[in-house]
């Protein structure tokens, strides 16, 4: 499952610095990372008139525009996605999301803390706080850095986020038989299922998890018979 780390702090605390900063370092080290921000107004990615917009406007679910340097796509969503069902739905083929904001969300945290912006840190370590960035000295129980140190905050997340382990066990059966998968196949299937657990309440999505589907009868979902001729009452005369 993909890592999912928040960057926190007050507005003007230098979040978005702080990432601008770390994102080279990351991918210097040969690390995949997605960003998530929080925006609480609708999104407009492109400009009035241009086709796109024009597709959006007339009633496009989804509009994507595709170049050969990259992809942007807008969706409708029933409301706000939770970080889980965004790395379920949406994100792939990256090695860590790095979210900015996000500070009422169950994921590891960094914050960012600046003495001119706010005087204490807004996180404490029952706030799933794994460390501070700030400009001077704090004492939390986490590891600080400097609002300069990238590299050695890239460090540390790479130590406590990114080191390889063996890939997530997923066993599929069909009929008592075993479905071999790839990679790509058992990891989308690992992350989608926790992911929509995780969005429910009372949920620990992080555990073993069996699931078991019903044979599918010919009159199930999708499959569904015609519908019986209705018995003669009259009888025969």
């Amino acid at each position: 499952m993909i890592p999912i780390v928040c960057i926190v702090g007050i507005s003007g605390s230098g979040k978005t610095t702080l990432l601008e900063k770390l994102l080279p370092e990351l991918s210097r080290r040969g690390h995949r990372v997605a960003t998530v921000k929080h925006h609480p107004g609708a999104i407009e990615l492109d400009r009035e008139g241009k086709d796109s917009w024009r597709h959006k406007r007339a009633g496009a679910h989804t509009a994507v525009v595709s170049t050969p340097a990259g992809l942007a796509m807008v969706r409708d969503v029933p409301g706000d996605l939770s970080l889980e069902e965004i790395r379920a739905r949406i994100i792939q083929d990256v090695d860590l999301i790095l979210a900015e904001g996000y500070k009422s969300a169950a994921h590891p945290k960094i914050e960012v803390c600046r003495s001119e912006v706010h005087p204490e840190p807004i996180c404490r370590r029952e706030d799933s706080l794994v460390a501070i960035v700030t400009d001077r000295p704090v004492e939390l129980g986490v590891p600080a850095f400097g609002l300069d140190d990238a590299a050695a905050l890239a460090e540390f997340i790479e130590s406590r986020f990114l080191t390889r382990s063996r890939p997530p066990a997923v066993t599929v059966r069909v009929e008592g038989r075993s479905v071999p998968m790839k990679g790509f196949v058992r990891d989308f299937i690992a992350g989608a299922i926790r992911g929509m657990l995780g969005s429910l309440k009372e949920c620990d999505a992080a555990g073993a998890i069996d699931i078991h589907l019903d044979p599918v009868s010919p009159a199930g979902p999708g499959l569904r018979g015609a519908p019986p001729a209705p018995e003669d009452s009259a009888g025969s005369s």
